[in-house]
């Protein structure tokens, strides 16, 4: 079965069982390199994951002078040019379908002495940036976009950074890790302060590699000129990819998996609330840390669900992981009420739209609002998904295909490899119904 096939047939499967490793976190695996890239001295990373967006974000910075060994699968030793020691390309950097990728470059590349350019493909073509280059033009910098603030960015080096003390006015680990790596060459002090804390990968990494950051949720400060040290990480296997087992497992009866050393960042980890208040059976064991990230093995057993409103304060906590809950709703006994996650308009995809779609193609009612949606769960039947090339979404769809009462086909699919390259595999290893197609 090839990660490649335009098509998936997914059917209700066998119980999953079995002890899955997930592939390493995405939003981790982007910032290793991008701050070994920059670190005094060589960084291994272990764990790193093989999927396209942070393939592509390892390819820009060997693209930009930094030698990056890979001896094996999920493995890089970076051999860091310090903070001062990129070079230009010789053309423009395509940032595939990482919107990480593309933000958090855009505050670093704003500060070099040489010009760049940013470029993505379709989809993230389509994502607004004006949200990231707005601020980081009140710190002194120059980029232009198209004429709607979508990407190509086309980065004016030679600029003179200043810190700010910027308010964001929509919650964005994205756009406040993209603030904070333009604040490390900026003249004074840059301070985020956000409206709901998000993830705080950027922060915590930064100290891991020896730099002086003051961050609590909702809030990170630094000084600029500071250099990074080497240091090694190791990548926890990454919620987002796991969530879509979690739910799975909760709603298929007879089913028990173990997903091993999963990351449970605080900001990252509001499904798992979510999911516990809705019925679901989930343990953590082996608790420890790896790189300053907590992590645990997650044992998940089916629950009978039942419908709830979802706290909005959870919303900012669980953004890639809303299309798996509206999975988890699909198979509840009761509404789900969700609110507060108007951003999934401006993902790969407008997820909300495309979640409610699909489920209304497979016979449930769903009401849309402009930040969220009420799923009113129902049999689920057959019938053809389109996926919007949204990775999350595809996979979504695999989960709810499980409780179907008919042959699901998820259009468009290509895209999972860019964040859990093998999911099909996995997936059916352990007992889903499903297979590549085309």
């Amino acid at each position: 079965m090839s990660q490649a096939s335009p098509c998936w047939i997914a059917t209700a499967g066998r119980p999953l069982r079995g002890t899955l490793d997930i592939p390493g976190d995405k939003s981790v695996s982007h910032r290793a390199v991008m701050f070994a890239a920059l670190a005094d001295g060589t960084s291994t990373i272990d764990g790193f994951l093989e999927g396209e967006d942070t393939r592509a974000t390892a390819a820009i910075f060997a693209r930009l002078g930094v030698r990056i060994q890979t001896p094996s699968p999920s493995r890089r030793i970076v051999h860091g040019v310090g903070v001062d020691g990129l070079k230009a390309a010789d053309g423009p950097l395509d940032c595939g379908n990482a919107g990480t990728g593309m933000r958090l470059l855009a505050g670093l590349l704003a500060a070099q002495p040489f010009d760049s350019v940013l470029v993505g493909d379709e989809s993230l073509s389509r994502r607004p940036m004006r949200r990231v280059t707005g601020p980081l033009a009140r710190m002194g910098a120059r980029i232009d976009t198209e004429p709607d603030g979508t990407p190509p960015l086309r980065i004016h080096g030679g600029q003179t950074l200043h810190g700010i003390d910027y308010v964001l006015p929509v919650a964005s680990a994205q756009v406040k890790s993209a603030i904070l790596l333009a604040g490390l060459y900026a003249q004074g002090t840059t301070s985020v302060t956000e409206p709901h804390p998000t993830r705080d990968y950027t922060e915590r990494m930064l100290a891991a590699f020896g730099v002086d950051i003051e961050f609590s949720p909702g809030f990170a400060r630094l000084r600029g000129g500071q250099r990074l040290r080497a240091t090694d990480v190791a990548v926890p296997a990454d919620f987002s990819s796991a969530a879509f087992f979690l739910v799975a497992a909760s709603i298929v009866p007879g089913s028990e998996l173990r997903l091993r050393q999963v990351g449970l960042n605080p900001r990252r980890t509001g499904l798992l609330q979510a999911l516990r208040l809705m019925g679901a059976d989930i343990r953590e064991e082996n608790a420890g840390e790896h790189g300053g990230e907590p992590v645990a093995d997650l044992v998940v057993r089916y629950a009978p669900l039942r419908g709830i409103e979802v706290p909005v304060e959870l919303a900012p906590d669980m953004i890639d992981e809303f299309p798996a809950l509206f999975a988890a709703a699909a198979c509840a006994e009761g509404p789900t009420v969700v609110r507060g996650a108007a951003e999934l308009r401006v993902k790969e995809s407008d997820r909300l739209a495309a979640m409610a779609t699909g489920l209304r193609t497979l016979g449930l009612r769903v009401d849309e609002t402009p930040d969220g949606a009420t799923i009113h769960p129902g049999a689920l039947g057959g019938g053809t998904i389109e996926s919007h090339a949204d990775h999350r979404s595809a996979m979504a769809f695999a989960v709810a295909a499980q409780r179907a009462a008919g042959e699901v086909r998820i259009r468009d699919v290509a895209n999972v490899a860019t964040s859990f390259p093998g999911f099909d595999r996995l997936a059916a290893g352990c007992g889903f119904g499903l297979r590549g197609e085309g």
